[in-house]
């Protein structure tokens, strides 16, 4: 990963990333939406594309939702540049299921794939379908299993493995490392068996948004660990509101938490099927009524003028941040914005 800061943006794999009852921003979870989103974002200049990975929308399973494994594959076919990050829970893949097919979207990419390591907060998405959904740490005894055989099995390695979790008799994927000794791995959760495991196993550790001195003090923890494959990147979530002047960007921001309080019913249901062990909702739903956006959103400061926006950027930039997932409502329209107005102030 080039020295400069890098910049992606999260798929719209359920629409919208903020307020759910907006005027401007489609309730559109469409393949259509997608495709378009991520052509146009790597024409503009964006780097990466994160697609998470749900079976049912995590707001309200009545509304669409894009599958994150199938639509990344007609992804890397179609881009030429953009790295292509697909989120996956452990759970729901075998881990040689999942290797090759991660080597094959590898492969389609021409080097372009990454795997994003989550341990899943739906409940209700594992125990409809039949499948267990362990305790926090359980999932994430589970996930460094399920990661450090996905590994081997991307490099190309023959595995034997025999574990409470898995048993692998001799198995080999071709091919492998056409492209480089395997797919990225990126790593999310701040709980401390997210930190081990990303310190273990992961080339970028992914950070919620929040302010940057809370940001330094997590890197500075990772930075006292030994990272297995060398030196740890980190990537920040944020959702982003940049307009020419400070008060525009507070009054936009005014709009969509004004427009998010008519989304209380669907945050409560989405409360009511997650896990409230994990760091991730603690944080997030205290702050629900203060940000705009997930995974942080707007905890990250990225409000302001177009100098503002480019001058924090700057400094998480210097604090040791590689990579920006960035969130816009209405999306296209503001990753234009951003692409034409802050862009160019960072670059």
């Amino acid at each position: 990963m080039a020295d400069a800061p890098r910049f992606g943006i999260w798929a719209a794999v359920h629409g919208s990333r903020a307020a759910h009852h907006d005027p401007d921003e489609p309730d559109d979870a469409s393949w259509e939406r997608n495709r378009a989103l991520v052509l146009e974002a790597e024409a503009l200049g964006f780097d990466s594309v994160l697609v998470a990975q749900h079976t049912m929308n995590p707001y309200d399973e009545a509304r669409d939702q894009l599958e994150a494994w199938t639509a990344t594959a007609a992804l890397a076919a179609l881009t030429r540049r953009i790295e292509i990050i697909a989120a996956i829970k452990p759970g729901l893949y075998h881990p040689v299921v999942l290797a090759k097919m991660a080597l094959q979207i590898e492969h389609i990419s021409g080097g372009r794939f990454a795997l994003n390591l989550v341990n899943a907060l739906n409940r209700a998405e594992f125990e409809r379908a039949g499948l267990p959904f362990p305790a926090h740490d359980d999932r994430y005894a589970y996930g460094r299993a399920w990661i450090g055989l996905v590994d081997r099995l991307m490099r190309g390695e023959r595995v034997t493995a025999s574990d409470a979790h898995f048993q692998v008799q001799d198995y080999q994927l071709r091919p492998a490392g056409t492209h480089r000794p395997r797919p990225r791995i990126y790593v999310g959760g701040e709980s401390e068996p997210a930190r081990a495991l990303a310190a273990d196993h992961a080339d970028v550790w992914f950070i919620n948004g929040q302010p940057l001195d809370d940001v330094r003090e997590l890197i500075a923890d990772m930075h006292r660990r030994h990272a297995a494959n060398g030196p740890l990147r980190y990537g920040l979530s944020a959702f982003v509101i940049a307009r020419e002047t400070a008060a525009a960007a507070q009054a936009e921001q005014d709009r969509l938490l004004a427009l998010a309080q008519r989304d209380a019913a669907l945050r409560a249901d989405t409360r009511a099927r997650t896990d409230t062990a994990s760091v991730m909702f603690a944080k997030t739903d205290a702050a629900a009524s203060r940000h705009v956006g997930t995974n942080g959103g707007t905890a990250a400061g990225l409000v302001g003028s177009y100098e503002t926006v480019a001058a924090r950027i700057r400094a998480f930039h210097e604090a040791g941040i590689a990579l920006f997932m960035l969130q816009f409502q209405p999306f296209e329209a503001e990753m234009r914005r951003f692409a034409e107005h802050v862009l160019p102030r960072v670059r």
